[in-house]
């Protein structure tokens, strides 16, 4: 099951930049494309304060630091060039959505959707939405949210739609939730999405390894009950270590790429490939992971 699509991450909160400019994000463009990669997926155009390109409705907002060059223009370039299909996530304040303010997130997004249509919208690059505000459990509001943003993007572009929510698993929660009730909350979030969402992508690091399959199969199912087109999302961070957000072990990376192949999902994307899987990243064990992966590509042509 080959990794196909990855996630870019530099507008991040909890993973380190890499300090990488237009050379170096060249170069990683043509790496993801030398080892079968044709999608990509801005995981968030702003967080907070920091935002990928100078967006006047989001300075207008609140203050926000400057984008000192402008990654969303670089990002659709590089995806043109390498003939990959972009998705474009969402801005996330980091606060309003979170404190239960979601009327404000919804109206910030809406302005901002719409002043990225009218400077990028004409991408040939620019191939699909993805929503950035991640769901693991029922909520109504979270379902209002990305609701009337979905209604939204569709009526200014309409292209696919990524979700990649997450299972309220054991090694991320103290208290995590049991397949059955999993299966419950899930079929009704996907019974209100149901038309709306094209792709949905359950990101399968937050189980124990051994339970993975079985969130798996739920998920599979849902998404075929209820007309998702079912990816999965391969986190290639280790968690339940002492340190999170380190490369992952090539012998977990192994396994869970066997149990989407089982599961019969239709594509891999991962989170993310410039951190934790590139010979190019910052850290020395993703350099000896990209080599596994490919010796292991190389015997399963």
């Amino acid at each position: 099951m080959n990794i196909t699509g990855t996630f870019i991450d530099e507008i991040s909160h909890d993973i380190p930049s890499a300090n990488w400019g237009p050379e170096e994000w060249h170069k990683e463009f043509d790496t993801i494309k030398s080892v079968g990669i044709d999608t990509v997926i801005m995981i968030r155009a702003g967080y907070g304060h920091k935002m990928t390109f100078n967006s006047k409705v989001l300075a207008n907002h609140r203050p926000m630091r400057p984008a000192y060059f402008n990654l969303l223009e670089l990002f659709l370039n590089e995806s043109q060039r390498c003939g990959m299909k972009f998705y474009f996530g969402l801005y996330d304040s980091g606060k309003y959505w979170e404190q239960g303010d979601y009327q404000q997130e919804i109206d910030i997004n809406l302005r901002f959707t719409d002043e990225v249509m009218e400077k990028y919208g004409f991408h040939p690059a620019f191939c699909g939405w993805y929503l950035s505000h991640e769901m693991t459990t029922h909520n109504e509001q979270m379902l209002t949210l990305d609701q009337k943003l979905i209604d939204h993007l569709k009526a200014v572009k309409n292209i696919p739609i990524l979700m990649s929510p997450y299972v309220c698993g054991r090694l991320q929660f103290e208290d995590p939730i049991t397949p059955k009730e999993h299966e419950k909350q899930w079929d009704e979030i996907f019974g209100a999405l149901s038309g709306k969402v094209d792709f949905v992508a359950f990101q399968d690091g937050q189980e124990d390894l051994m339970e993975l399959e079985e969130f798996s199969i739920i998920n599979k199912t849902l998404a075929d009950k209820h007309g998702f087109r079912a990816w999965t999302n391969i986190e290639t961070f280790e968690r339940g270590m002492p340190m999170d957000f380190l490369p992952i072990s090539w012998e977990n990376l192994h396994y869970k790429m066997g149990v989407a192949k089982r599961c019969g999902v239709e594509k891999s994307i991962t989170f993310e490939f410039s951190h934790f899987l590139s010979p190019n990243s910052m850290y020395s064990s993703a350099h000896m992971l990209f080599k596994r992966y490919v010796n292991w590509m190389e015997t399963n042509l």
